[in-house]
């Protein structure tokens, strides 16, 4: 049996005034997910713990299931083991998001959580000229993909209370800044950054290219090593993940699985999908299990753009879920496709949510059932089946184990 996770990150919505209560998966051309749908099961997962933040390093941690509760630190730790960079036990790890201010009413505002979506080349640019003034015998820098890049404390102080950027778009900085013991320190590196970016040629390229300047660093997410038990001892199963963002990457090398990189996999909307499923498709022919990643719905969601976001979800469906389907079908008489995002991002917000999320799990067993034509990929859908899995890291037990 081969078995392929296919996760559209953020997909899922709340009901839009604006389109007549629907949601983006409802309003959405998605016919190969409504196929799934109507032939597999469908139902509602709580992928977020209770009382834990709606991130997305406890989410894809509950999908791939592992206990949030029991096995999560942070989300930069997941991130430190995508990049190849090794934690001692001492070492405290932050997500380090290049960022763009912008100022209204003379306070400082959230522009931009990605800096324009700054490529990974100029990134590389402006996280080695950080290095050079930053880094310190405690504090070092390391550079990641696109404004995704990393930062160690080393003896450093992890119950610093730290916002998402992509929490506070288009919102005052004011409120959100780091509190608590050591915020000192994490202060004074952001403030620090405001004053070595302006100068560098690269920002200035960037604005008179008509781009986002880096305006500052924004340090978050911070945790400690992560452990956990090998996905292979839990499922007695090898396999392997693709994706463009470091937090997936993390997450599957830190429970033994390979990560596949993907030549333009950008985690936006011009990614390579077709690289992505040739390469899922590839790797099911070695080992029994992957986990597909797509990022670009969560993208369009943290910008609030209702049209990105019918693309990502449309493209998802057609460009991943089509494919990987008519891919499985030739290649292997077995196999099952389990189809979810990892959490919400209501365009209203703009950010995570913690609502429950539709599930589809699909059988090569299913493919002769008539199904009811009346089932659609969403929310409502899946809330009707009746099927409610409470503690999200049980979902994957549910699908390894489809007969």
């Amino acid at each position: 049996m081969k078995y392929i996770v296919l996760l559209g990150d953020g997909m899922s919505d709340n009901p839009l005034e604006s389109h007549e209560g629907k949601t983006p998966l409802q309003i959405a051309d998605t016919p190969s997910m409504d196929i799934l749908a109507q032939k597999g099961e469908i139902g509602l997962s709580s992928t977020i713990a209770d009382g834990m933040e709606p991130g997305s390093d406890v989410a894809n941690l509950s999908v791939m299931g592992y206990d949030p509760n029991k096995y999560y630190t942070g989300r930069s730790p997941i991130e430190a083991a995508s990049i190849g960079v090794p934690l001692s036990n001492t070492d405290v790890a932050f997500r380090c998001n290049l960022v763009t201010f912008g100022e209204r009413e003379g306070s400082i505002i959230m522009n931009d959580y990605s800096a324009g979506h700054i490529t990974t080349g100029d990134a590389l640019i402006v996280v080695n000229a950080l290095k050079q003034e930053l880094d310190s015998d405690e504090i070092k820098f390391y550079p990641g993909v696109s404004y995704r890049h990393l930062m160690i404390w080393e003896n450093g102080k992890e119950a610093i209370k730290t916002t998402p950027p992509h929490d506070i778009s288009d919102k005052e900085i004011s409120g959100h800044l780091p509190k608590g013991e050591g915020s000192s320190k994490i202060l004074e590196l952001m403030e620090r950054s405001q004053k070595i970016l302006p100068g560098l040629e690269i920002n200035k390229l960037k604005i008179t290219r008509g781009e986002k300047p880096v305006s500052s660093i924004w340090l978050w997410g911070q945790g400690k090593k992560l452990e956990i038990p090998s996905f292979s001892s839990k499922y007695g199963i090898s396999g392997s993940v693709i994706s463009a963002v470091d937090l997936i990457k993390g997450l599957g090398l830190s429970a033994g699985l390979k990560s596949i990189d993907v030549q333009g996999a950008t985690g936006y909307l011009d990614t390579n999908y077709q690289g992505k499923v040739a390469a899922a498709l590839k790797a099911l022919e070695e080992d029994e299990f992957v986990y597909l990643h797509v990022e670009a719905p969560d993208e369009a969601s943290h910008k609030g753009s209702f049209d990105e976001k019918i693309k990502a979800i449309e493209d998802f469906d057609s460009k991943v879920v089509a494919k990987v389907i008519k891919g499985l079908e030739k290649k292997f008489d077995d196999f099952c496709v389990m189809v979810m995002p990892d959490h919400p991002t209501p365009l209203s917000i703009k950010t995570h949510a913690s609502d429950p999320v539709p599930y589809i799990i699909y059988s090569s067993k299913d493919k002769g059932n008539a199904g009811n034509d009346s089932v659609r990929y969403s929310e409502s859908d899946a809330a009707s089946s009746g099927i409610f899995i409470e503690k999200g890291f049980e979902l994957m037990d549910r699908f390894i184990n489809k007969k």
